[in-house]
């Protein structure tokens, strides 16, 4: 893509956060207008919105196209997601909704780890914009199955009316931020540019925090749920973790091509293991948290986790995937298997019945996040020129490391013993 639209690191940053941005903030609207709309409607409408955007990503004249198609993809990512999930926990129930829940978060696992596969391959042999274009079938087969397989769910008449005026904020405070971490970690540093629009990017944030506060129970994310210690402890754990995970998935495969010499498709086929790990294991770890509580879980996996990230320290410029790469993927893999599947169920357990939609998106937004933050701070290392790319990569990893230790601390900590 850079060679394509003559395009620098920053730009291309904003590939990938001009997805995340819209569907960070507005998976919560998304879940909302499920409840006022219907939860398969918005799953089919979400769908094919993102199938219309894919073309839209494929077909791209100019890098500020493709930046657009990509936003939309967001939005309709923001439709289809939090809607899967409500449709599973209006179906399911007890025991088997962690099992549910285990197979839908173990699939979204395996396809995030997958794609890079799939789409080194498309790259190696057709170009990127196939990695798009692949998008299109299997968005038509999902809508065929939703219409035949999958009832409505009843909605809510008086459900309250979608929180605009909240979603706005939260997409301007987030885009806003992004730009601000994006320039501060780029080659210019923090400048005074980056420090006023991390400034107004608070401002942002606390406008659309008093927003919320002022509508209670009918705004996109009810300050309600942070009366529970347990939730505080799993939206830390989450965006810590998933901040890693979403570096991860950038920084590596980019590492594997420009400083070890690996191909498109080696370099995506790195993280393969990765989703095979999560979707066998990832159902068995949510029928076990539903059953014995997620806490333990919780705590362990990141640790595990850690461990995967310091075994990367290991890897050069002339590093060998069965002895480098794969076992610190592996434990990687291992670490997260243990900590998916545990935390969706515990997020639904941790609030009362009447926020498990707002918290499940609410989770899943913060997921997000994390990842489009992480993104926004690897301008230092996706800018590096190669001699210097391996030791800032190593920096990164020692970072996530960290960071999955301090996930390990927040469920220790703040989740209580009986979460289920």
């Amino acid at each position: 893509m850079g060679r394509s639209f003559s395009a620098s690191a920053g730009d291309l940053q904003w590939v990938i956060n001009a997805y995340l941005l819209p569907l960070s903030a507005l998976l919560l609207l998304g879940g909302a207008a499920g409840d006022r709309y219907g939860h398969s409607r918005l799953l089919i409408v979400g769908t094919g919105l993102f199938g219309l955007a894919s073309v839209g990503c494929a077909l791209a004249p100019s890098l500020l196209w493709l930046q657009a198609s990509r936003a939309l993809q967001g939005v309709g990512a923001a439709l289809l997601m939090p809607n899967s999930l409500a449709i599973l926990g209006a179906h399911f129930s007890g025991q088997a909704r962690g099992r549910a829940i285990g197979i839908w978060a173990s699939m979204g696992a395996f396809m995030a780890a997958f794609g890079p596969v799939l789409g080194g391959w498309l790259i190696d042999i057709a170009g990127w914009r196939w990695i798009f274009l692949i998008n299109v079938p299997l968005a038509t087969a999902a809508i065929v199955l939703a219409f035949r397989f999958v009832p409505d769910t009843p909605r809510e008449p008086e459900a309250p009316a979608l929180d605009l005026s909240g979603g706005i904020l939260a997409t301007a405070a987030l885009g806003v931020l992004t730009w601000s971490l994006t320039t501060g970690s780029g080659p210019s540093g923090w400048t005074p540019f980056a420090l006023l629009l991390a400034a107004a990017g608070i401002v942002l944030m606390l406008g659309f925090l008093a927003v919320e506060r002022s509508k209670g129970d009918a705004a996109m994310m009810p300050l309600a749920l942070f009366g529970s210690s347990s939730f505080i402890g799993l939206t830390a754990l989450t965006a810590l973790l998933y901040g890693a995970l979403g570096a991860l998935l950038v920084l590596l495969p980019y590492v594997l091509i420009q400083a070890a010499r690996y191909s498109g498709t080696q370099a995506g086929s790195a993280l393969l293991p990765f989703a095979l790990v999560l979707a066998a294991i990832s159902p068995l770890m949510g029928g076990l948290a539903g059953k014995f509580g997620s806490r333990a879980f919780l705590t362990i996996g990141p640790l595990v986790v850690a461990g995967g990230f310091l075994l990367l320290l290991r890897i050069g410029p002339d590093a060998a995937y069965w002895t480098t790469v794969f076992p610190a993927i592996l434990v990687i893999s291992f670490g997260m298997s243990g900590a998916v599947a545990p935390l969706t169920t515990a997020v639904l357990a941790a609030v009362d019945s009447r926020h498990t939609g707002a918290a499940s998106g609410f989770n899943s937004a913060i997921a997000r996040t994390g990842g489009m933050v992480a993104t926004a701070l690897l301008g230092g290392v996706l800018g590096a020129a190669t001699p210097a790319l391996l030791g800032r990569f190593h920096v990164a990893a020692e970072i996530c490391a960290l960071a999955s230790l301090a996930a390990s601390a927040s469920a220790f900590l703040l989740l209580q013993r009986d979460v289920h």
